[in-house]
């Protein structure tokens, strides 16, 4: 049988946090599947199809089976529609846990036959959030330790386009 893990998020950017649990959680299942999902809210800085795309470029040198898919529903269905068994979350420090811990007892409730897996996040990158990250950028700040250059790259971009804010 085949061990099918989900790993959602928004990944608005993604970040060396995300990588870190992608390429962790990669190896813990057969497949991973990558969910890029909306999140009522949160105010995304890009498209789904955009973070979608920026997700596949970031993954496309690791080894493994992983895709990369966008989902707009319930995780428990989405994990069900990709005949998953396990859901991989990452935890950067105390207060994700209480967030996640919920989480997951809500999600035990509507299917018990999807387990979820926390992975801590290397220490190195267990500050990085998406939400800082974006901020920073917005205000001018160098984010090329939290990202890519690629990602760098594009946040910039977006940051030009939508204009600096503190200017």
């Amino acid at each position: 049988m085949t061990r099918i893990g989900v790993y959602p998020g928004t990944f608005d950017p993604i970040t060396l946090g995300h990588m870190d649990i992608i390429r962790r959680g990669a190896k813990l299942v057969d497949r991973l599947v990558i969910g890029v999902t909306t999140n009522p809210s949160k105010s995304p800085m890009f498209s789904v199809e955009e973070r979608t795309a920026m997700v596949e470029r970031e993954i496309a040198g690791l080894s493994g089976d992983i895709r990369v898919v966008t989902f707009d529903s319930l995780l428990m269905d989405f994990a069900e529609r990709e005949k998953a068994q396990i859901i991989v979350r990452g935890l950067r420090a105390v207060a994700d846990f209480e967030y996640e811990y919920q989480m997951a007892g809500m999600n035990q409730q509507l299917n018990c036959r999807v387990e979820t897996v926390f992975l801590m996040a290397d220490v190195s990158l267990q500050p990085i959030a998406s939400r800082l990250v974006k901020e920073i950028a917005l205000y001018g700040g160098d984010i090329g330790k939290f990202v890519t250059p690629a990602v760098a790259e594009q946040v910039g971009h977006r940051v030009t386009e939508i204009g600096r804010k503190g200017s």
